[in-house]
């Protein structure tokens, strides 16, 4: 069952300030000296910017190899909300253990905000949650002020609120588990980097983590997968987007996943299925745990995994054509051949009006 979170309720009240820079370029690090106090009149935008991107997202926990009274990110956690008074000393040790982590060199410096949150709903509880936020970059802003009776311009640089790459909200919820947890990395490259290297969390295996975890990598599998040696490397990309679309299919028409009956009815042949077995063992390691492979499955979570299905074909000569699966199912509405005089392949598109002229 997936878990009730709203966050229209919470206010951000205090806040820890850093400069992180990256150590193996030999770039500081700089911290706040006192906690910064979030004036009334600004909670209720500096909030809602703050919350924005923690909308519709995978809940994590804290997880270590050992036990969880060793894991610096939730000790420094539970100390936060033992007590406000102890935000300033462990907001600092969060930036000095992100700063310490940062010695790649493909991680930028960049400006880190950690704020408290008070009073968000989840379970029917008003919890407080810490909201980490990292941007990478800035941005221009232009400011028209009046001086002497006229209009000047002037430009500053500061963070787009839209494009903060990086950030966490841990909730004070489910303390004994590791905490419930939010997170996203915008970067998307090294993922890595931020969720295990730096938070150190997992995934909770809910409903919807694990609907989108198995409809993702079937999605994904019968998109790309590689032909076996008696198959034909000619396939069309609508007719494996659509065979995508028939693998959502036993989502939507069933209330539980069974990995077995799905790799027997979607998949079903031996030399598929064991593709498909090595493509969710990569899956697995890369997310650092294994996935069950039965459980509820969430239909909202299918809904929008369908949404995101496409096929392109990207052709040699500059033509990109993009075809929705829908367009093959009920009649043809794409056709194949070669071109003897041409010495090349084609694609006719049948249709009954061209909708971009309108």
């Amino acid at each position: 069952m997936s878990i009730k979170l709203r966050l229209n309720t919470a206010t951000a009240t205090k806040a820890v300030l850093a400069k992180i820079g990256n150590p193996q370029r030999e770039e500081p690090l700089q911290t706040s000296k006192e906690v910064f106090e979030i004036a009334e009149k600004d909670q209720e935008t500096l909030t809602a910017l703050f919350v924005k991107p923690f909308k519709n997202l995978i809940g994590h926990r804290f997880t270590h190899h050992s036990s969880l009274d060793q894991h610096e990110m939730n000790r420094c956690a539970k100390a936060i909300f033992a007590g406000e008074a102890n935000l300033l000393e462990r907001g600092i040790e969060i930036a000095q253990r992100l700063y310490a982590k940062s010695n790649h060199p493909n991680i930028k410096a960049g400006d880190l905000c950690i704020a408290l949150l008070k009073e968000i709903h989840i379970e029917g509880e008003l919890v407080n949650g810490l909201c980490i936020l990292k941007s990478d970059s800035v941005t221009p802003f232009l400011t028209i002020t009046a001086r002497n009776g006229d209009l000047r311009l002037s430009t500053e640089q500061g963070i787009n609120p839209d494009k903060i790459d990086k950030g966490c909200l841990i909730l004070d919820y489910w303390s004994e588990k590791g905490y419930y947890i939010l997170t996203f990395d915008r970067g998307g490259a090294d993922t890595r980097f931020w969720v295990r290297e730096f938070l150190g969390v997992e995934a909770v295996p809910d409903a919807a983590f694990l609907t989108n975890a198995y409809a993702k990598m079937a999605v994904s599998f019968l998109e790309e997968k590689q032909p076996a040696e008696n198959e034909s490397d000619d396939t069309p990309p609508w007719e494996a987007a659509t065979a995508a679309k028939d693998a959502l299919d036993y989502f939507e028409q069933r209330e539980t996943f069974q990995l077995e009956e799905f790799e027997r009815e979607v998949l079903k042949d031996p030399e598929t299925i064991s593709r498909f077995e090595e493509h969710r063992a990569r899956v697995e390691e890369e997310q650092g745990q294994p996935l069950e492979t039965s459980f509820e499955i969430s239909k909202k979570d299918v809904t929008k995994a369908k949404k995101r299905i496409a096929a392109v074909l990207k052709l040699d000569t500059g033509v990109e054509i993009h075809v929705k699966p829908a367009a093959t199912d009920d009649q043809p509405v794409l056709e194949r051949g070669y071109d003897d005089r041409k010495g090349m392949k084609f694609v006719k598109v049948y249709y009954n009006k061209d909708l971009s002229a309108s």
